[in-house]
């Protein structure tokens, strides 16, 4: 009898497919993981080689990349992606946000501090998380609630225990202001008006502050290293070398990093020799400052797209010529990158809208940055400055599976990040315009099949 074809026979005689299994050498399998992904046929990002890979396959088990390989073990159970034509990236991150916040042409930010209740704010802000992450941001530094308190701890624990969905949020709580030098302010001096920070005061008082806001859930600690004192009046330095050193050394004592706003090179000088992490802002930074922040290892976040939607705001228009205020932003962006300082996204988001974050990215490019260091100020240099640069900003094993997916190259066009098809966030896919996806979940592989994904 002429022998049978086909995968359950051998040498023409007929072998039950179980043994073989035991005589025919297969790759080497992980156990099996219902939730794991292998997602193939992408090219990825390599923020560090500054280069596209291509022809590797992702492999996601338990919320980590455990391989990015050409020829990948095998992951029982796992879901497996054809994602050809598409671009892979680490999830972005921006490290100056305002969930609390919605722009400023909805609302002055006198009326959200004074007037928005704290339950509507609270709400909004569960919509800007969500916003944010169908953006592509996995991960945001929440830069202070301005007013609402230690609302940006209950939403960094919502979206931790999956209650709402939104990027992994690191919370400032309340940020710290001296007296006078915060708003709302102007008003008649006879009357207590709440303010949009907390208010603390010589050494003891800044220390009990730092401790207070840790004890709330601070993961980091915001300081106003300056502000102005009046309406009108220019910003000056707000908090003495004392002070200031005594705030940092405090957070420090509970492994706390501190970012401090400042604009004007004073206040920088000083925020620096303190022993701040990074600086926001930094508007009127001098050459001088720009270069004790690089010897000092200080980051810059220059939230330039907060400062275009200011004069956006006020009327002007891209083409026009530029207000003063966008100008010299440009030019101290400028300085910065001659300076050799490092430069991670903050945006100031919140002032514009949350799911706009990308913006910032945009400037950077514009105002002379490289694509690929812009690139990483969002990846690879904004999870150093998180302490999670060995989980965080890259496609590598080992990392957290933060991953997007967008169409086109990003090195040579940002704008295809603007609508990401696919956000992957601690290996669970959380948005996906693909469409249908072509998946086979049979060992071994097969050829790709369209069929709709699982829900």
């Amino acid at each position: 009898m002429a022998a049978r074809k086909g995968p359950s026979f051998f040498r023409g005689a007929w072998i039950p497919a179980a043994l073989i299994a035991i005589l025919v050498p297969r790759p080497a399998a992980y156990a099996d993981e219902p939730g794991a992904l292998m997602i193939s046929g992408a090219a990825i990002l390599d923020p560090v080689a500054e280069k596209l890979i291509e022809g590797s396959t992702v492999v996601i088990v338990g919320g980590r990349i455990v391989e990015v390989s050409a020829s990948p073990k095998v992951v029982e159970g796992a879901q497996r992606i054809d994602w050809s034509g598409l671009t892979l990236l680490p999830g972005l991150i921006d490290l100056h946000s305002h969930l609390l916040l919605h722009p400023y042409n909805e609302a002055a930010w006198d009326d959200q501090v004074l007037k928005e209740s704290l339950e509507l704010r609270t709400v909004r802000a569960v919509a800007a998380a969500k916003a944010t992450l169908e953006a592509g941001f996995t991960t945001l530094r929440d830069l202070g609630t301005e007013g609402a308190g230690f609302a940006d701890v209950a939403l960094r624990d919502a979206i931790a225990q999956g209650i709402i969905p939104g990027p992994r949020v690191y919370a400032t709580t309340q940020a710290i202001v001296a007296t006078g030098c915060y708003g709302p302010s102007g008003f008649d001096p006879r009357w207590d008006v709440p303010k949009g920070a907390q208010v603390a005061d010589g050494v003891d008082g800044v220390r009990k502050a730092v401790r207070e806001q840790i004890a709330a859930g601070a993961d980091w600690i915001k300081v106003y290293a300056d502000y102005r004192r009046r309406a009108g009046d220019p910003a000056t330095p707000t908090f003495s070398h004392d002070e200031l050193n005594a705030l940092v050394a405090e957070a420090r004592s509970a492994n706390v990093p501190v970012a401090a706003h400042a604009f004007t090179a004073e206040a920088i000088r000083r925020a620096v020799l303190a022993g701040v992490l990074t600086i926001e802002h930094g508007f009127d930074a001098t050459e001088e400052v720009l270069l004790l922040m690089r010897e000092r290892g200080v980051v810059l976040c220059p939230t330039l797209a907060a400062d275009e939607a200011m004069a956006r705001y006020s009327g002007w228009q891209p083409g026009q010529p530029e207000p003063t205020r966008v100008r010299q932003t440009r030019e101290m962006f400028q300085r910065a990158l001659r300076s050799g300082v490092t430069i991670a996204c903050g945006s100031d988001v919140g002032v514009f809208p949350h799911g706009e974050n990308l913006r910032e990215l945009e400037l950077m490019a514009e105002y002379g940055m490289p694509v690929a260091n812009v690139l990483r100020s969002a990846t690879t240099t904004a999870a150093k400055v998180l302490g999670r640069e060995n989980d965080l900003g890259r496609i590598a094993p080992g990392f957290g599976a933060d991953v997007i997916a967008v169409r086109g190259n990003p090195l040579e066009n940002l704008k295809v990040l603007e609508h990401p098809v696919v956000v992957i966030k601690e290996g669970k896919i959380v948005v996906n315009r693909f469409g249908i996806d072509r998946l086979d979940r049979r060992d071994p592989p097969l050829p790709p099949q369209p069929i709709r994904p699982n829900p």
